[in-house]
């Protein structure tokens, strides 16, 4: 008998979740269909194809991921990088909101597949990380000040002015006198509503209701003909299956560089929404499996007519706030969907664009982290101002812009803390206490003994400047350094370079008559600096386990001169 493979996000699944999953991704629909559809203003592409990104794309993830509550779907984010670097190509005739536009957005979520897949297949899943917190804090506020200003003129029912972010805010600034006051209203009423309920009743979802009055009203008052502009026909039934019609192989090296920004946050979002809520529960998430489903979930969103997709963190906050277990409730989810789309869109003709505009507008500005970055600004004022520096990149100059600004700020502040990592000068009591100092000139750790410490990896960028300060402390220590002892224990590891360094520093160090030595290194460390080397230069005896070993020795030499 053929054995059904179960999926990894549903292994261990209890029969007692069924009804809460069930639950709360009837819920999460509610809260998921209006926001989706709301994303496709961002994204300059049909309603319906919000609608397309919770159905195959979800059930891709629940079938093929690890995460037992991650939700996949349109994303604000990946969906600004989509309308700005398709903006930004210049292709002649290319227009948002049409074929050809939607067709591009397809084929880029095929992209976006591909390169997950080969991710999985090299184990790239680190690449997640070279975003850092702060810098993703940066990044994903200049995504919310981009979205929530790109819909004031829709909630105004004014047209959109071109050119950069700064043009278009003047544009905007400069023809508030045409403002529709009934599409101003629907908008104001949709915040109201989703405000008053996110303030008195947060187990309802306020954007569906919204939704369905504003639908309601404007049915019955026929607000069409009144000036507002409404969503009109929305194709109903099953999505289109297929590849994306009008675009072929030669379109790929020109969507290459929005793929990859694409890829590169839906790598670091997805990671991050994934480790946090499974460590809430206890649980442990495989993230290179992950990036299985994120490659299945954005293959099938190609595939049935819609665009890039991506791990969700506020409707992954949802399911989990709704007492969801497992990827059963996203299943829920892309059923109620289906349904919506089989027998529903009819209802979504009359709806105000100011409506969906409004939401959108609430998500963009939740997106702001102002808190978060006033904890960065808290922890480490350097990675503040690289926050800083992303978020108005991403606004003013282009989201595909600062997400390449965001990973490479990453890279050099890597290397910057590397470069100039923490430096110390040990002392150790007789009992074994060991006390650290910063390093300065002009300090030992007791009269004729310097241990000193260097909290990073030793490589060919800081090599030179680790020698230079032994160098200067020997030389202006208050006492002459009969022994200089390298505490190995926060060293990882040591290059070519810094081990070439390292042997030119025992030799200076043996030329003035004094001990160098060795402690705390571990076994890895020990075989690399055999390898290069270095211990050659080294008399056994002054390889120690343990700095206090390495201390001990020192006092036991000194004692031995002294009774000489």
């Amino acid at each position: 008998m053929a054995v059904i493979p179960v999926p990894p996000a549903l292994r261990a699944y209890r029969m007692t979740w069924l009804r809460s999953d069930v639950l709360a991704g009837v819920t999460l629909a509610a809260v998921a269909i209006p926001e989706t559809m709301g994303y496709t203003s961002i994204a300059r592409v049909p309603v319906v194809t919000g609608l397309y990104t919770i159905l195959f794309p979800a059930l891709a993830f629940a079938l093929l991921g690890s995460s037992r509550l991650l939700v996949v779907g349109a994303d604000s984010a990946t969906a600004a990088i989509l309308a700005s670097g398709l903006a930004a190509m210049g292709i002649a005739g290319l227009v948002p909101d049409t074929p050809q536009w939607l067709a591009l957005t397809s084929l880029t979520a095929l992209v976006c597949g591909a390169l997950l897949l080969l991710a999985r297949l090299l184990r790239l899943g680190f690449l997640g990380d070279f975003l850092s917190a702060s810098v993703l804090i940066g990044f994903l506020t200049g995504v919310g000040i981009q979205v929530f200003t790109g819909q004031i003129p829709d909630m105004l029912g004014i047209s959109k002015g071109s050119g950069n972010w700064f043009e278009q805010q003047w544009y905007t600034l400069t023809h508030l006198g045409g403002t529709s006051l009934p599409t101003l209203a629907f908008a104001i009423g949709t915040l109201a509503l989703i405000l008053g309920f996110r303030r008195f009743a947060r187990a309802v979802p306020g954007a569906i209701v919204a939704v369905v009055l504003s639908i309601i009203v404007s049915a019955s008052l026929q607000m069409s003909t009144h000036g507002v502009a409404v969503v009109g026909t929305v194709q109903g039934g099953f999505p289109p299956i297929g590849l994306p019609q009008g675009v072929g192989w030669s379109d790929i090296p020109v969507l290459a560089g929005v793929a990859f920004s694409c890829f590169v946050l839906i790598i670091a979002q997805s990671a991050a929404t994934s480790r946090s809520f499974a460590s809430r529960h206890g649980e442990q998430v495989d993230v290179n499996q992950d990036l299985v489903g994120l490659s299945g979930a954005n293959v099938a969103a190609g595939l049935t007519g819609t665009f890039v997709v991506n791990g969700s963190p506020t409707k992954t906050q949802i399911l989990d706030g709704q007492h969801g277990k497992s990827q059963v409730a996203n299943m829920t989810m892309a059923v109620v969907v289906l349904v919506v789309l089989l027998f529903l869109t009819g209802a979504l003709t009359d709806m105000p664009k100011a409506v969906l505009g409004a939401i959108v507008f609430l998500i963009g500005v939740d997106l702001v982290d102002v808190a978060g970055l006033r904890r960065v600004w808290a922890a480490r004022r350097s990675e503040f101002y690289v926050a800083v520096i992303t978020a108005v990149t991403v606004f003013a100059v282009g989201v595909e812009q600062g997400i390449v600004l965001a990973v490479v700020l990453s890279l050099v502040e890597m290397v910057r803390r590397q470069y100039r990592p923490h430096q110390f000068v040990v002392s150790v009591t007789r009992d074994g206490k060991e006390t650290y100092a910063r390093a300065e000139p002009g300090m030992q750790s007791s009269p004729g003994l310097l241990v000193f410490r260097f909290d990073a990896d030793l490589f060919y960028a800081n090599a030179n400047q680790f020698s230079e300060n032994v160098q200067k402390l020997i030389s202006s220590a208050p006492d002459p350094v009969s022994w200089l002892i390298l505490d190995c224990s926060s060293i990882p590891d040591v290059d070519f370079s810094a081990g070439a360094a390292l042997k030119d520093l025992v030799k200076f160090v043996q030329t003035r008559g004094a001990t160098f030595a060795l402690a705390a290194a571990d076994p890895n460390l020990r075989a690399t600096l055999s390898t290069l080397g270095v211990l050659d230069e080294l008399p056994a005896n002054v390889v120690f386990d343990s700095v206090e070993d390495a201390v001990d020795a020192f006092r036991s030499a000194r004692g031995a001169e002294a009774a000489g």
